[in-house]
């Protein structure tokens, strides 16, 4: 096991002996009232009807070190994979990390905490949903719960938004009012359809037990991004090709979230 692998190892071995949380009850939606749930039904296996990654960038030996000593924003896609297809390849890519390769991108840039769950089943995976503010996987809580602020990578159709089939849209949202308006307005400059989810009656994303929001300050970020927007991401928009066919689109929506994020990180430092 490498240095790295090894301090990441130790930083979430505790993970497991987290106390699970009750949730409360599920939305008429999710087949599952919480992650925990969802990993105990013995008619599921992990990968092979779902996958949880995480991946922590090296504090200590990294030469982005001295630039960059904390970087405390955690990047989650709690419906990955083929639930809200295209937010494992965001989560990826906001957090520093080309979703093909894997490795780090852009070279002199920060990388995030991330976590993401994914649905990889041939069919069905809309029945893996959990809700993010039924979200208790003990990895999620923990990076979230030691971030300063979050940020939540969703997929959505344009309906609950009140756009036309095929827009192009991002419902921005999170308990952090200074990083939600950091993300309105990088996202709006970079040619983005954004909408103020501020007062959304259930894509806000300001409920104190969203995921997102589960953090040292209490609040994070939350996107909403429609299907027509997702689709113009990605040349093949398939699970196992999506990762290889990214556009200028996807590295345009990634490079505003990130620029967006550094901006609350330098006016909160």
């Amino acid at each position: 096991m490498s240095t790295a692998s090894r301090r990441t190892f130790l930083g979430l071995a505790a993970v497991t002996a987290l106390p699970v949380l009750t949730a409360r009850p599920a939305l008429a939606a999710d087949k599952y009232p919480s992650n925990t749930a969802l990993y105990a039904d013995p008619e599921l296996a992990e990968g092979i009807d779902y996958a949880r990654r995480y991946r922590r960038p090296e504090r200590f030996d990294d030469n982005l070190s001295k630039r960059f000593p904390f970087p405390d924003t955690a990047i989650l896609a709690p419906h990955g994979g083929a639930i809200e297809g295209g937010t494992s390849e965001l989560c990826h890519a906001i957090g520093g990390y080309h979703p093909g390769t894997l490795e780090p991108t852009p070279a002199d840039g920060p990388r995030y905490d991330l976590w993401m769950f994914e649905g990889i089943r041939p069919a069905d995976n809309s029945e893996l949903h959990v809700t993010s503010t039924h979200c208790d996987d003990p990895v999620a809580r923990s990076l979230a719960g030691g971030a300063r602020r979050a940020v939540g990578v969703h997929g959505c159709s344009p309906t609950p938004l009140g756009l036309p089939a095929g827009a192009r849209a991002v419902l921005v949202g999170g308990r952090d009012d200074q990083l939600r308006q950091a993300l309105l307005t990088r996202l709006g400059a970079a040619g983005f359809q954004v909408v103020d989810g501020v007062s959304h009656p259930t894509l806000s994303g300001r409920d104190p037990d969203n995921i997102a929001n589960r953090t040292l300050s209490g609040g994070g970020g939350q996107l909403e991004l429609t299907t027509g927007l997702r689709d113009a991401m990605f040349g093949t928009n398939t699970r196992p090709e999506r990762r290889y066919t990214t556009t200028p689109v996807f590295w345009d929506f990634v490079s505003a979230v990130r620029v967006a994020i550094a901006d609350v990180a330098l006016t909160s430092s």
